[in-house]
């Protein structure tokens, strides 16, 4: 006869990863601890000090990892860094991230359901990012704005490459007002742009269109060493 399958089957297993980054660009050092590719904690290093990937989680414990625990492991990253941005410049190919070309990949989108006149917030959300030397910036109306603006840390994936978040918080998200996530490599000045503008139907529906136009980025050399991921 044949066996049915266990009536409860094991949980898929969790990941919990630790990852210190250091680069030649800024930011030159990034430190984050991550559940299943999910942000749970970062280091602030000019501020020397942990802050959560998700607000509602408590302090990070003070006894785990104090700031004169990490400062070691930071500098013997940047030393790797430098031996090997020496040895195997010219000699090693260029690293692209994904076999898409590395070129990052960006979503646009609400936080909640889009309401014409009730405040909201929208995410944009940048993946496949290699290396971690980028800017993310917003327009309303094509103007720049800072206000209302968060940007997160640039977080480590399994693949090696990197996603990073920002949000703005919008009083009144109005139709027809076009609201853009503007995403610029530092290393070549290439750029990519998503758009999101809410409009209402003859019915009063509410809809949300987002588009997206972009720019080609560059990979470069990144090897990964245990614990450290060093990028040349």
């Amino acid at each position: 006869p044949a066996l049915s399958p266990p009536a409860n089957p094991d949980p898929p297993p969790h990941l919990l990863s630790e990852v210190l980054t250091c680069q030649p660009d800024p930011p030159s050092l990034s430190l984050s601890v991550t559940l299943d590719g999910r942000d749970l904690f970062w280091f602030d290093f000019p501020g020397s000090r942990w802050n959560p990937g998700i607000p509602s989680l408590p302090p990070w414990p003070s006894e785990l990892e104090s700031p004169q625990e990490i400062l070691p492991e930071a500098q013997l990253c940047k030393e790797i860094l430098g031996v090997l941005g020496r040895t195997l410049t010219g000699v090693m190919p260029e690293a692209r991230g994904k076999i898409l070309g590395a070129i990052p990949e960006i979503s646009l989108f609400p936080a909640l359901p889009p309401v014409p006149g009730e405040p909201n917030t929208l995410v944009c959300l940048v993946e496949n990012i290699f290396p971690p030397v980028l800017d993310i910036t917003w327009t309303v109306a094509g103007a720049v704005v800072t206000q209302g603006v968060t940007q997160g840390p640039f977080v480590p994936t399994s693949d090696l490459t990197f996603v990073r978040l920002s949000r703005i918080s919008v009083t009144t998200l109005e139709p027809g007002t076009v609201h853009a996530c503007v995403v610029t490599s530092r290393k070549d000045n290439a750029t990519m742009v998503a758009y999101w503008v809410i409009f209402v139907d003859f019915f009063g529906i509410s809809w949300g269109f987002w588009g997206i136009f972009w720019g080609i980025f560059k990979g470069f050399l990144g090897i990964f060493l245990g614990r450290f991921r060093v990028i040349l």
